[in-house]
């Protein structure tokens, strides 16, 4: 070998050198960077079942392990005097119902939006979109007014209108996304093979954007789940207060004591269906998410 390939393979070797580095510098960033990410996440979930597991004597301990753990908390949110079974089946009704009929008007809306061509069809999506971002503070007292005339309130419908005027943006943005990506051309071969519009619809359309459907669903659900502000003005009684509004009115086993390990075990409870729904899910719930990216 001469003395000037040696000199070229030495001076490629030295450029290389600083790239290696770098790489792995960058790897080792991304890593630190994905692990402080998933701290962030999962350390209040975490800490939430740690203290929902220690007893009166421990629950303002910071200790990262429960010294003697204990179901003493999750027995007082099913005691007869915070109703917490009763709670949970209120949620459950109020989410599915805005759930369905959400998704039920809003699959129909998107695919009117998506497939027909009407004057101001933009203008009907940018309205749809700024109704969305109407905040609900602002209209809670005349929707208690109009609620109190029609006999309404402490009443399931008080909360599943309102919270489907507020989803249901949501379902028709999400879906009017996923319809555009629809292969249409399937469509109208439906339609030259003899299927009405509704037949096409439900026959080809809907079976391809059921991974939308399904993944809009569960956003739908989750926020409804989790909505607190109206259903603390229009639920007064046990009788049709959500998990929200019982966890803010739990009470302890002593009657002059803060219920932080109650709320902790609530918050455990409360959060297990929606974790479950995503780990049975999850194929559907990431196709969908996807189902949009790739046109």
């Amino acid at each position: 070998m001469s003395v000037e390939a040696v000199s070229r393979y030495a001076v490629k070797g030295s450029r290389s050198t600083p790239r290696r580095v770098y790489g792995a510098v960058g790897g080792a960033g991304k890593i630190a960077g994905i692990a402080l990410l998933a701290i962030w996440c999962l350390f209040p979930p975490a800490w939430m079942v740690v203290s929902s597991l220690k007893g009166r004597a421990d629950i303002l301990n910071n200790s990262l392990v429960p010294l003697h753990p204990t179901l003493v908390n999750f027995g007082a949110i099913f005691s007869g005097q915070n109703n917490f079974a009763l709670a949970l089946r209120n949620s459950a009704v109020i989410g599915a119902s805005t759930t369905l009929i959400a998704m039920v008007t809003g699959v129909m809306a998107s695919y009117a939006l998506t497939r027909k061509r009407f004057p101001y069809r933009r203008t009907a999506l940018a309205a749809i979109l700024g109704a969305s971002m109407f905040p609900s503070i602002a209209i809670l007292t005349p929707l208690f007014h109009v609620f109190s005339d029609l006999g309404w309130v402490d009443r399931y419908q008080s909360m599943i209108v309102p919270d489907v005027s507020f989803s249901l943006p949501l379902a028709i943005w999400v879906m009017t996304t996923f319809f555009q990506q629809m292969p249409w051309e399937l469509e109208e071969a439906a339609l030259l093979d003899g299927c009405s519009d509704t037949q096409a619809f439900w026959r080809v359309i809907f079976p391809l954007a059921a991974p939308g459907v399904f993944t809009t669903a569960i956003l739908v659900f989750v926020a409804v789940w989790n909505e607190f502000l109206i259903a603390s003005a229009m639920s007064i009684s046990p009788a049709s207060q959500p998990v929200t509004v019982a966890i803010a009115q739990l009470t302890s086993l002593s009657q002059f004591e803060q219920p932080f390990g109650p709320q902790m075990a609530a918050g455990v409870v409360v959060t297990i269906p929606l974790v479950v729904v995503v780990v049975i899910f999850q194929r559907r719930i990431i196709g969908g998410l996807t189902a949009g990216g790739v046109k």
